[in-house]
């Protein structure tokens, strides 16, 4: 859409901060890696120069890496054998969810609405989706009880929920902590998974302390997947993702590997490797930073905040409380949405009259539903963009609100 409409400001894409990035420092981290396998190595130019540039292992070469960084920013200690580098997290996700369909009776939960990259991941695998509401605390968890129960009732075999428990896409929903235990439990006792996508939560408010992630709380008792990326807090255009799927499957001869394995199974027929180049890339960036990218993130977290509040503080100027139109919109603790709740249903022709007319595009919220049915709502990515352009985007869409309120508040037959 943004290239239909280049002169329109987009407030559609959720995509991270391009203000810093730096070409010399990915040279620069490159050289990073470089040098830690050399160490490793001993000195030996051919296995550095083959762990760079030859295919590579499918799991990855910087599992090791990726688990320190686990550890030193989330609590999370696992094995570098239960990570399999990916191809961004949407192939995590689409390797977990091919891994775990056994036949047509196996699904995967979802809260509604929800990432479009879960559930076009789940029609790739050609696995069933069984919603569940969500509310504005996150997913209801009373309700995913009674969803699965009715689905294994019917037969079906509910193998995973998806969630993202911080900062959500679309909704900015976080879970509490306590709804966080409560959902493992429930994922104990009913024996799923639970599939954690966690893209945004290492910019928790700078001074915040951070709620531990559902793979942190899960201890010995292995009930998530966590589904991680450095799209946003590394770098986007490595690509680079990866799952950490630490479950005891059955093999083949009957004994048990890791989930991963399995993962690595289906990667080996997909992508067969994850660059290794790319791998380097971020590697280094987590030598640089000690593995902490929390910490080597904090001038995005500013700002992502700094946009938030401004985004917010813009709309409550726009639409004064009792005021008419009537617009309300949530305020999310983090990330990178803002969910507002307009008078009149949106769909993509209005999206398309709002880029031509009003010269701002942003996301009409059906897309997260799946059904195409217009709602009254829709999404606005705060990410990408400066203070200023919020300024001008909101002011935008306010004049967008004001004139589609006035003209579906007419008879019909008159405009």
């Amino acid at each position: 859409m943004s290239q239909r409409f280049p002169d329109a400001l987009s407030m559609a894409a959720g995509r991270p901060y391009e203000g810093f990035f730096d070409i010399d420092a990915v040279h620069e981290y490159l050289r990073l890696y470089e040098s830690h396998v050399r160490s490793l190595s001993g000195g030996d130019e051919a296995l550095v120069r083959r762990t760079l540039l030859q295919y590579g292992r499918t799991k990855g070469i910087i599992h090791d890496l990726i688990a320190e960084n686990l550890a030193t920013d989330e609590g999370i200690h696992v094995d570098p054998e239960s990570i399999v580098v990916t191809v961004g997290c949407q192939e995590a996700l689409f390797l977990t969810l091919r891994a775990l369909r056994r036949d047509d009776r196996d699904a995967l939960i979802t809260p509604m609405p929800c990432y479009v990259g879960a559930t076009g991941a789940a029609a790739l695998a050609d696995m069933r989706v069984l919603p569940v509401a969500e509310h504005s605390a996150g997913i209801d968890v009373e309700e995913l009880g009674r969803v699965v129960a009715r689905a294994k009732a019917d037969g079906l075999r509910p193998r995973a929920c998806y969630v993202v428990a911080d900062f959500a896409n679309p909704s900015g929903a976080t879970l509490d902590a306590g709804t966080r235990e409560a959902l493992i439990r429930l994922a104990e006792e009913q024996d799923f998974l639970i599939l954690e996508d966690n893209p945004y939560g290492l910019f928790t408010p700078l001074g915040a302390e951070p709620t531990p992630t559902l793979k942190a709380l899960d201890g010995d008792r292995r009930r998530v997947v966590y589904l991680g990326s450095y799209a946003k807090t590394g770098l986007p255009g490595a690509r680079i993702g990866f799952a950490v799927a630490d479950q005891p499957t059955a093999s083949a001869d009957g004994g048990t590997v890791l989930l991963a394995d399995q993962l690595a199974k289906v990667k080996s027929m997909l992508t067969v490797n994850t660059s290794p180049i790319a791998q380097a890339v971020i590697g280094g960036k987590l030598l640089a930073h000690g593995c902490s990218l929390r910490s080597a993130n904090t001038r995005e977290t500013e700002l992502y905040q700094g946009n938030l509040h401004h985004a917010l503080k813009e709309l409550a100027r726009h639409f004064p409380e009792g005021g008419a139109p009537e617009v309300t919109w949530n305020t999310p603790a983090g990330g990178f949405f803002v969910v507002l709740t307009v008078p009149f249903p949106v769909d993509d022709d209005l999206l398309v009259h709002s880029a031509r007319r009003h010269r701002v595009l942003w996301t009409p919220l059906h897309h997260f539903y799946g059904d195409g049915r217009p709602r009254r709502r829709i999404r606005l990515s705060l990410s990408y963009l400066t203070p200023d352009e919020i300024t001008v985007g909101i002011e935008r869409l306010a004049e967008f609100i004001r004139e589609q309120s006035d003209v579906q508040s007419l008879p019909k037959g008159i405009s």
